[in-house]
């Protein structure tokens, strides 16, 4: 992955990121929502802001966003397939740097089931990713298997990319634009895992692994009403 990263110009840069822009990139899709929301904040989208001022950690009551970078990649252990992050926040808050992936959500689903995931015979690629992700987030594999898949290497990417700047604090935040909280009931099998009972619009945590404390949160805000016109 090259490592250079072109300033935005607005949400429209976003799009020429995506995987497939064409079926990605429309009004109440997730790619479209996150990216509206964020470029129009001169920190953090304001139901962020809220969300971190009202949690019960000292941590996220100021936090000031030094990068961003959308549909942010990394590389994961076993196959050639990186980790591809709606976004990735590098942000700090009482003199720490804290490393944030953002998975946005509307109505699409969090993916396969790790036992979907992996099939009846799974390579040896998939075996060899799974046993690095359970490494970084201190799982068994007994206990995944109906877990989403996504939400194993969103919440690695966060840890992963605060060992890369020595950051000892990292958040995995669920940004939902759904009005019904979608999805949510498979962000609470996830987080139990690691003995935290979620709240929709909250933040839990930490559990610390191997010197990263990592957290986990889902705020919900509103879809954009504003038109961008490409630049």
């Amino acid at each position: 992955m090259a490592k250079f990263f072109i300033p935005s110009r607005g949400p429209l840069s976003w799009r020429d990121s995506l995987a497939d822009p064409d079926k990605q990139w429309k009004k109440g899709y997730s790619a479209y929502e996150l990216a509206h929301c964020w470029e129009e904040a001169t920190n953090l989208p304001s139901c962020v802001d809220t969300i971190f001022k009202q949690c019960e950690f000292p941590l996220f009551h100021d936090v000031e966003v030094l990068l961003a970078f959308p549909e942010y990649k990394v590389p994961l252990p076993g196959g050639n397939a990186s980790s591809q992050n709606d976004l990735y926040v590098l942000a700090k808050s009482k003199n720490e740097l804290l490393t944030i992936m953002v998975e946005g959500k509307v109505s699409e689903p969090f993916g396969k089931t790790v036992e979907n995931w992996l099939g009846k015979n799974p390579s040896d690629g998939k075996q060899k990713r799974l046993e690095s992700l359970l490494n970084i987030l201190g799982l068994h594999k007994e206990s995944v298997g109906n877990i989403r898949y996504q939400l194993l290497h969103r919440a690695s990417s966060a840890v992963l990319e605060a060992r890369k700047v020595n950051a000892r604090q990292s958040l995995m935040l669920v940004h939902s634009f759904s009005e019904t909280r979608k999805w949510f009931e498979d962000y609470i099998n996830f987080v139990k895992l690691f003995n935290f009972s979620p709240n929709k619009d909250g933040i839990v945590g930490p559990v610390e692994l191997n010197e990263v404390n990592l957290y986990f949160g889902w705020v919900t805000g509103e879809k954009t009403k504003k038109e961008w016109k490409h630049f």
